[in-house]
């Protein structure tokens, strides 16, 4: 990444006690539907701190719903959901307001503000959180997001229809970065980008985790993905996690979906990539040019 300038933190003062537990995301007996259609049923998640914690499924399967109730976002037929060690599904809208800005989300797309700059976007959970703070301390936030998300300075003054694909998702990924969270949730940060551009989203992503010590839930199909950056993965089917851990681990189970999603040839494709590079002695790369050059940016 980019060498900057300290970021002002200092400023902020948010006054927010880290978590220290084990497991910062809890889901137990978690119950959600749409009418009839139940989504999910017993489902029962536990999120190690640190981690980089892949989840996948099938079509229909509710990953997206159940990042949105952990978010507080769906509201569960049943269950309990704690994050950072409070319950998420029993509080109300104006209750531990500070919880909320102790994540940062990344939607599918970037979903920015059309109307908004890049720095604008950035500054909107700012101004939400801490409308007390400048507009000159916000702008200088901004920036220092813009940068470390791996977009060139200049980027801060542009308008969403004037980014690239992956552009925009480093844009969101700026604002989801924000308030300089302990959670971070990506719903499909890679879909739609060619093969360069999702490598170097994924060494990002790594380099973000090592560097603020984020804890972060990945909803991906991207096998490359899932073999090279997560520490674990976790499979939902049958409207349950049905099983987490190592790929390795995954593999070892005898579940109809687990063996044809691995084992199929995507997967028997990004295994031999990923074994090809641990050869060379190159983990967490997949031909991806640094992470802070312009071009890759612009990916």
């Amino acid at each position: 990444m980019n060498e900057t300038a300290a970021p002002p933190v200092e400023a902020l003062d948010l006054n927010l006690e880290e978590f220290t537990g084990k497991h910062p995301i809890c889901v137990r007996g978690l119950k959600t539907s749409f009418g009839e259609q139940i989504v999910h049923e017993g489902l029962d998640l536990d999120v190690r701190k640190g981690e980089i914690l892949g989840v996948v499924g099938g079509s229909g399967t509710g990953k997206s719903v159940l990042m949105r109730a952990i978010i507080g976002l769906q509201t569960p037929d049943e269950g309990e959901i704690e994050v950072l060690g409070r319950s998420i599904t029993g509080a109300q809208d104006d209750d531990d307001i500070d919880i909320r800005s102790r994540w940062g989300v990344l939607f599918q797309g970037g979903a920015l503000f059309s109307t908004l700059t890049v720095a604008e976007n950035v500054e909107v959970p700012l101004k939400e959180f801490y409308p007390e703070i400048s507009p000159a301390l916000m702008d200088e936030i901004a920036r220092y997001k813009v940068v470390l998300s791996g977009l060139p300075e200049e980027t801060t003054s542009k308008y969403p229809a004037e980014l690239s694909g992956g552009m925009k998702k480093r844009a969101g990924l700026a604002r989801a970065l924000a308030l300089d969270p302990e959670l971070l949730f990506l719903d499909e940060p890679t879909a739609g980008l060619d093969p360069i551009g999702a490598a170097a989203f994924d060494n990002l992503i790594v380099e973000l985790k090592q560097a603020l010590d984020l804890t972060v839930f990945l909803i991906t199909h991207d096998l490359d993905t899932l073999y090279e950056i997560c520490d674990r993965v976790a499979v939902i089917a049958d409207q349950k996690v049905i099983a987490v851990g190592t790929i390795s681990e995954l593999l070892a189970t005898d579940h109809e979906w687990i063996q044809e999603y691995f084992n199929g040839p995507r997967g028997r494709a990004a295994k031999t990539t990923k074994d090809r590079l641990d050869a060379k002695d190159r983990p967490g790369e997949r031909q991806a040019k640094p992470v802070d050059t312009p071009a890759k940016a612009g990916a």
